[in-house]
Formats: structure tokens, sequence, C-alpha cells
């Protein structure tokens, strides 16, 4: 199993203040947990390429797209809502993180890779179609599948995110579009507090009460997420993975373990592998405990090179 391992140095230049959790700290916690544990030197690394204007304009109108680069500071940061900061590096840093979901798609399309994990940041599934919020600016995950859709011609694009906030912003673009399945799992009632409760066809939501642990959070996917997949038959998988979900991350209140994103990202492989001759591209969400965030990466990058989960030399203290 060929796994693609992507991000790019400038995801690091994006920050939003030192008290801020989503900080470059969590991308640097990732490659430290991978490394030790020798998960790393196990994938393909590449580097991304930034998204041009024509890709992100895929699913972000042109004027939205220039009324954000109008909003970047020279210096300092400017504040686009209570929790989403820019500094002058913060677009360069979106770009290149959209632009690993692109690589990603080309390497799984032209079998460079079976599938692939983007290590970038900021994230993107908050961000709605003219709507930058939630810690994002560009919605990586939906630029993904549009470029898919238009390079490659996917057509039935299964889109699952398994952050611990729902994916409002992949909703807003997607909703109503039978070529898309969105499939979300999230605490309820919870931020972004749109979106909860309509349903559209396409969008499967799977809301999960406080202290859900591992059991319960397993027991609603296979009920929710299966039944729709195998409907659906996916010809892409696309994963939008967060990992605050974890017990010790104090984003939320759901209870999941290291082993869980091990189990789901298994879950989504099989959908794959039966029905979209293996192809799928994950991006990475959420996850601000560095821990845990580690920990919980190293299971699902694991995974995705077909090893179990497991103790194994590297393993013991986190990151």
């Amino acid at each position: 199993m060929i796994t693609g391992y992507i991000t790019h140095p400038d995801c690091q230049l994006h920050h939003m203040g030192p008290e801020h959790p989503e900080s470059p700290l969590r991308l640097e916690a990732i490659r430290a947990r991978l490394s030790l544990t020798g998960t790393l030197q196990q994938t393909m690394q590449t580097e991304a390429h930034p998204a041009t204007e024509e890709e992100l304009a895929l699913v972000h109108p042109l004027r939205h797209l220039r009324a954000l680069d109008k909003c970047v500071p020279e210096a300092g940061i400017v504040t686009l809502d209570s929790d989403t900061m820019m500094n002058p590096d913060s677009l360069r840093a979106a770009r290149v993180a959209a632009g690993a979901v692109i690589r990603g798609v080309d390497q799984v399309f032209r079998r460079q890779s079976d599938n692939v994990f983007c290590a970038v940041r900021p994230p993107g599934h908050h961000a709605e179609a003219t709507d930058a919020m939630g810690f994002c600016f560009y919605n990586n995950i939906a630029v993904g599948a549009a470029y898919a859709r238009e390079k490659y011609g996917a057509r039935r694009i299964a889109i699952l995110d398994f952050d611990v906030h729902q994916c409002n912003g992949t909703i807003d673009i997607f909703k109503d579009d039978p070529e898309v399945l969105v499939c979300t799992s999230f605490q309820f009632p919870f931020y972004p507090w749109r979106y909860l409760r309509s349903e559209w066809q396409n969008v499967i939501n799977t809301p999960l009460s406080a202290g859900t642990d591992s059991a319960g959070f397993r027991q609603a996917i296979e009920d929710d997420w299966l039944p729709a997949l195998h409907r659906f038959k996916p010809d892409l998988v696309l994963l939008s993975s967060g990992f605050d979900a974890h017990r010790e991350d104090d984003m939320a209140e759901l209870c999941l373990e290291d082993d869980d994103f091990h189990w789901v990202t298994r879950m989504a492989l099989e959908i794959a592998e039966l029905y979209a001759d293996g192809r799928l591209v994950s991006v990475l969400e959420g996850g601000y405990h560095l821990a845990s965030l580690g920990r919980s990466v190293d299971a699902h990058v694991k995974a995705l090179l077909g090893l179990p989960f497991g103790d194994e030399a590297g393993d013991g203290e986190g990151t």
C-alpha cells in the first residue's frame, strides 16, 4: 500500500496569536510523533503546490476570494470573526492547504499512490462558499472534490467528516448536489450552530451527545454512514479528518480513543476499495491537544498504510 503524505512549510506561517489553539505546533506534533514511531518514513512524502484562483473558484465565488485578499494585513493580525484571524501569510498557507488536496486527488487518480494524507493547516471544513469562519478560509476538501469532478470526471464523491464539529461549510457548498454525499459526525448541540437540523438527501448527519464513547461512535457510524455509502457507491472517498473528538481534547466533550481513528479510517478504506478502486484522500481538520493529536494521526496514517493499530517501538508517552 502506497500512502502519500503531503504537506508544505508555508502551513507553518499562518498563526492567530500565541493563545490560539489552531497553531503551527499542531503540525510539529504530528511530524514528531510520526517520525518517532517510524510511520512517516513508510509514506511517500511530497510537497503541496498552492491552489490557483481558478481552482479555488470552483467552490468560492471570485468576488469572495478577492474580498478575502483585501483583508490580508501588511503586518500584525486582523480579526474576521471571534475566532478566525489572519496574519500577512494566512492566505499563502491556506492556498497550499487547498492545493495539497488537489495534489492528493492527482496522485490517487494517476495511481501514484493508493491513498493520501494531507498534513496541512489552516483547516477548511467550516469555510462556506462566501464566508470564512471557524479557523477556516478556503474549504480544502470541497476544492478537492470540485477539482476531481472537473479534472477526472468523478461523479460520485463521498466526503466523510469525523471532526467533533459539523462541516457546515462543506454542506453549504454541496447541499442538494446528487453527485456528492456528505457524511458528518459531530457533538450536538454544538458549534457551528447552522445546518445541524436541516436535512438534504445527500447529507447524512450523525449527531452525538456529549460524553459519547468509542462504542457509541462506532455504532452510530455503522448505522448512519454505511447504508448510505453502499447505496451511493462512491468513485472517490475524501476524508475531513478531525481529531478533536478525542477524550483528551478539551475543544469539546466526546470521548474517542486513539484506535477509534484507526477504525473509522479502515471503514472508509473498505468503502474506497469496494467502489472507488481504493482512491481515498484525507485532509487534516481539527485536533488541538498536541499529544493526542499526534497519536491519533499516527493511528490514522497506520490504517492508510494497511498497518494494524497497536503498541510498537516508540509508543509510550505522547509528544
